[in-house]
C-alpha cells in the first residue's frame, strides 16, 4: 500500500531536485553573509519542543530543531544528505515503519516549504497523516514563500499565503494562534525572494 505523500510533488523527488538544493544552499554569498541567521532564530523563538519536520529536505531546518527532531523527505537523495550532516532523517517509508510512528512522539511538526508544492487535496492527505503522532495540544507550523519566491522555483504547484493557510488549518481541525510575515514587513515579498508566510496553529 502506497504510504501517504509516497508519489509526492512533481519535480523533487529526483537527485537534480536535491542538488538543486545544494546548489542554491552553498552560494558563497550565502555562507559570508549568513543569511539563515534570522531564519534560525525564528524557529528557535517558537520553542517548538521535539519537531517532526515533514519535508525535511536537505536537513536545513531539521539541524536547527535539536538533537530530538527527526525528518521526513520523499527524496531519497536529500535524506541521505541529511543523514551525512549526522541529522536524524527519512524516507516516508522508512519512517512509518520507525519507533518513531507512534502516537503523540512529537511536540509540534513543521512543514516549511512543503505546501506550495502540493494540490489542495494531496497538502491535507499528506498532513493528515502525520498529525497521529504531534502530542495533543501540539504545535503545527506552516512556512510558505510569498509572490517572489514562489515564481523563482518551477516545482511550485499552488500559491499558499494567509488565507490559504488558514484553510489548510481548518481542513485539518487545528486552531490558528498567530500568521506572520518574515523576516520582513508582507509588502516586500513581492520584491524580496526569501520573505515568507508562518502560520502557527494548535491541535485541539
Amino acid at each position: 500500500m502506497r504510504q501517504p505523500g509516497q508519489n509526492g510533488p512533481t519535480g523533487t523527488a529526483d537527485e537534480d531536485y536535491t542538488q538543486r538544493l545544494q546548489r542554491l544552499g552553498g552560494a558563497r554569498w550565502k555562507q559570508l553573509l549568513d543569511v539563515q541567521a534570522p531564519y534560525r532564530w525564528n524557529l528557535r523563538r517558537l520553542a517548538l519542543g521535539r519537531t517532526l519536520d515533514v519535508g525535511c529536505g536537505l536537513g536545513r531546518n531539521l539541524a536547527n530543531l535539536g538533537s530530538d527532531a527527526v525528518g521526513v523527505d520523499h527524496n531519497p537523495t536529500s535524506v541521505a544528505h541529511a543523514r551525512a550532516s549526522g541529522l536524524e532523517a527519512y524516507t516516508i517509508e522508512e519512517f512509518f515503519d520507525s519507533p518513531h510512528a507512534r502516537p503523540g512522539a512529537f511536540d509540534s511538526l513543521l512543514a516549511a516549504h512543503l505546501l506550495e508544492h502540493l494540490p489542495a487535496e494531496q497538502c491535507h492527505e499528506v498532513i493528515s497523516s502525520y498529525l497521529p503522532f504531534v502530542r495533543r495540544g501540539g504545535t503545527l507550523v506552516f512556512i510558505t514563500p510569498q509572490e517572489r519566491g514562489y515564481a523563482s522555483d518551477a516545482s511550485h504547484v499552488r500559491f499558499v499565503g494567509f488565507s490559504e493557510g488558514a484553510q489548510a488549518c481548518q481542513d485539518l481541525g487545528l486552531t490558528v494562534a498567530r500568521q506572520y510575515s518574515f523576516p520582513f514587513p508582507r509588502a516586500l515579498g513581492k520584491v524580496f525572494t526569501y520573505n515568507e508566510f508562518v502560520t502557527v496553529a494548535h491541535l485541539p
